[in-house]
């Protein structure tokens, strides 16, 4: 085992990392990436760095596929979800692209986090499921995958003062006209500008 220092946002911290790493054939891995940010790409690729062929599922695809969670209730609303399961689809293809990945390394599907039985119709439930944890919502996830059987593999455990960049920090930027192009792929932020994603949020934002 060996200590690795990583950063985290503003700060460092170490964390144990195995000499060797574990490879799996398929791994799974998600989020809403609303929007897709430097930290995201972190934990994509920890994921990928572990399997062969990674799974991206993209959570909240869709109004349908959308419920309220008790442990993150925010995530529901539609400030919290401005862009469409096309874009974001569109979005982290091409960051996954530009960081070296080839097309045959992964694949991009919806991902219904809040309605955890219909998962088993969206990717392999013999796949190792990957995981961040920082809150109740991630333990509630936690939980869900248990209760249906699936394989877990948590890339990290921190206390939300450690998870770093957020989506919703950065959409409340954009909105009020503050810096947050730095905090995103050069990419992200050009789709941003090209989808007009401000106006949409301004407008969610008095809903």
């Amino acid at each position: 085992m060996k200590l690795v220092k990583i950063k985290i946002f503003c700060t460092y911290t170490y964390i144990i990392m195995p000499e060797k790493k574990v490879k799996y054939k398929v791994g799974v891995i998600h989020g809403r990436f609303q929007v897709l940010h430097n930290d995201h790409i972190r934990y994509l690729l920890a994921g990928k760095q572990l399997c062969n062929y990674l799974i991206v599922g993209i959570t909240n695809p869709d109004p349908s596929l959308t419920k309220d969670s008790k442990a993150n209730p925010h995530r529901s609303k539609p400030f919290a979800n401005p862009l469409t399961y096309y874009e974001r689809y569109v979005m982290t293809q091409m960051v996954l692209l530009e960081q070296g990945l080839k097309y045959s390394e992964f694949c991009i599907v919806p991902f219904p986090i809040n309605i955890p039985e219909l998962i088993k119709h969206y990717v392999p439930i013999n796949a190792i499921f990957f995981l961040t944890i920082y809150d109740d919502w991630g333990r509630e996830k936690k939980r869900y995958f248990e209760s249906l059987g699936f394989q877990i593999h948590v890339l990290w455990e921190v206390t939300i003062e450690h998870k770093g960049l957020s989506s919703s920090d950065i959409r409340k930027a954009m909105i009020q006209n503050k810096e947050w192009e730095q905090f995103v792929p050069s990419s992200v932020a050009r789709l941003m500008k090209e989808w007009d994603i401000i106006t949409r949020l301004k407008k969610l934002s008095r809903l």
